[in-house]
């Protein structure tokens, strides 16, 4: 009996779970044939039974683990829909500037860091946005920042600030001097050097011309991308994020996912866009060493669930403008803040359009970001050439899709394009966003997810993290009140944009899946699918709005392994009564 036991233990590609039945709860499980149940019952890391109590302990045996959630909130796990797992990671190494009230806090935060640094060594962090900052810098050109204060604390120490967007970069007067950024440089990439009206660099840095810098900043060491990608992994469970879809993966990148699944340390699951930043067409704008990554991958076509669904690698990620805050986004009418702007197309549409094909050639997926109007007809348009018309279940996605022209809204539902919204955006943005667009464009099809909704499209959700925190609870709020964080206005932005609290958990957890192919697989409790699912210490079905974002996850369960648990939580194990 011993070497039976033995042999069944080696057999295990992951450690054998024991089998576990989870009780006293209130579950809600995405699932229209059953919305609600009280027990889960888990077996080899799937669900084997989900239904009341008296019958989840009926299947159980006497060896099976039993955990009293003590009337707690269990629901499928939560998937961040678009993400940027290295940055999440990264982000907690370097400076974090989500928060800086205004620039005098940016600018002490660095030179807290220029203190303890050695003379000439790089300065990074990301985060800050002018457009939150109160009060506002007296200097402002184009809406930006100068460089003046921050190149004042740090004279001998270069430094390099990138926006909370990643579509901006800023940058003190030794970082120029490093890139040779002078009065007569010049650039021909999709970017921008912000210049006063005597042609003299602010600092500010937009889109690709941040790579006039960026390229003379050292890249993190192995361990350091090894501490980053731990971190992030230990940030996702803490806040009930069982699976994280990648928004463009670099080979590096690739690379330690694998070794991290090797190691058993992918603690949630990985599905991977790769980046068209890779592409030829794009070398002489990134700079980047590695001609051959996606024709590569063409190739030898996806990886799908890895290590028992641990790590897929099947999209190709390409951005078709920049960001709403930095004014970057490509949009069909001029800026209201920027007259004469209409912000910036990052890539071709020959190039878009020639990758789009290839993927399509070869079974990867695409998504491609769109933020303003003119971007998002671009992409549509492109999809639209490549299917006549027609919905071809290939589901390629825009991602955010966050500014569409109102004629373009049905274009989703008809082209079986999945909208890939981050609702936290909304709650962030739109008290600046109205400054940008005006209230005519921002009710047109500003974070229109009503009518995405209401029009048939596929509509998931995510954070963008680190742009946001990854906490998928602020996400959720914020498409259920249209409210900032803080819960202003009264009654939401665009009240008729809301969602519902079924159709906003849906967002989050079946949509995610199927916009990754995994419907089948995740984002729903039922029997046959993975025991993945987060334990919430209340309802947030039905608690009012103003106590959801004080909502703690208590257990997040990634193929049944508890990969996160409240210190506090009891749990009752014994056999089965």
């Amino acid at each position: 009996m011993k070497l039976v036991s033995a042999l069944l233990f080696l057999l295990c590609v992951h450690p054998c779970l024991a089998d576990s039945l989870y009780v006293n709860t209130t579950i809600y499980t995405v699932n229209p044939d059953l919305p609600q149940a009280h027990a889960l019952y888990v077996v080899d890391g799937k669900i084997a039974f989900v239904g009341s109590e008296e019958q989840a302990r009926a299947q159980a045996s006497n060896e099976t683990e039993v955990i009293d959630l003590h009337g707690r909130t269990m629901i499928p796990g939560f998937i961040e829909g678009h993400g940027h797992i290295m940055g999440l990671g990264l982000s907690k190494l370097n400076l974090d500037l989500m928060h800086v009230a205004n620039y005098e806090d940016l600018v002490e935060k660095v030179a807290v860091a220029v203190d303890s640094a050695e003379k000439g060594e790089w300065i990074t962090g990301r985060g800050w946005h002018q457009s939150k900052w109160v009060p506002q810098p007296g200097e402002m050109i184009k809406g930006f920042q100068t460089h003046t204060r921050l190149s004042e604390v740090s004279p001998d120490n270069p430094v390099y600030l990138v926006h909370a967007s990643g579509h901006a970069g800023f940058v003190n007067a030794k970082a120029m001097e490093i890139a040779g950024i002078t009065k007569e440089t010049e650039f021909s990439g999709d970017g921008e050097i912000i210049r006063d009206d005597k042609g003299e660099a602010t600092g500010v840095l937009n889109e690709i011309a941040q790579s006039l810098v960026r390229k003379h900043v050292p890249p993190p060491s192995q361990a350091q991308r090894e501490r980053a990608l731990t971190l992030a992994m230990q940030e996702l469970a803490e806040n009930g994020v069982t699976s994280f879809q990648d928004a463009g993966s670099l080979r590096a990148d690739v690379e330690l996912y694998k070794q991290f699944l090797h190691e058993k340390k992918l603690t949630s699951r990985l599905w991977v866009m790769l980046s068209g930043r890779d592409y030829p067409h794009l070398l002489s704008s990134f700079g980047t060493s590695n001609p051959h990554f996606l024709s590569s991958w063409f190739k030898k076509g996806p990886e799908i669930d890895l290590g028992d669904g641990r790590l897929t690698i099947r999209a190709i990620k390409l951005v078709a403008d920049g960001a709403l805050g930095s004014r970057g986004a490509w949009l069909l009418e001029p800026y209201l803040d920027r007259p004469g702007h209409v912000g910036l197309p990052t890539m071709s549409i020959e190039a878009m359009s020639d990758i789009s094909h290839q993927a399509y050639q070869h079974g990867f997926q695409i998504g491609i970001h769109a933020i303003g109007d003119r971007a998002n007809r671009e992409v549509l348009n492109i999809f639209d050439r490549l299917f006549d018309g027609k919905d071809r279940g290939v589901r390629f996605r825009i991602e955010h899709a966050q500014h569409i022209a109102e004629s373009d809204i049905p274009r989703f539902a008809r082209l079986g394009v999945i909208a890939s919204v981050q609702g936290i955006h909304m709650s962030s943005d739109r008290l600046w966003a109205i400054d940008r667009l005006g209230i005519e464009r921002i009710k047109e099809g500003a974070y229109v997810w009503r009518k995405l909704v209401d029009s048939g499209a596929i509509m998931m959700n995510g954070t963008d993290a680190p742009v946001e925190p990854v906490n998928p609870i602020a996400s959720f709020y914020s498409l259920v009140t249209r409210q900032t964080l803080k819960g202003e206005p009264e009654g939401g932005f665009e009240p008729e944009q809301k969602l519902s609290r079924e159709e906003a958990l849906i967002s989050y957890t079946l949509a995610a899946a199927y916009g990754a192919f995994e419907e089948d697989q995740k984002g729903s409790l039922e029997v046959g699918k993975w025991a993945d699912f987060t334990v919430l210490d209340r309802d947030i079905m039905k608690v009012p709005d103003a106590e959801l974002l004080q909502t703690a996850v208590l257990m997040t369960v990634v193929g049944g392994e508890v990969i996160f648990e409240k210190p506090r939580l009891e749990k009752l194990i014994g056999k089965k009564e």
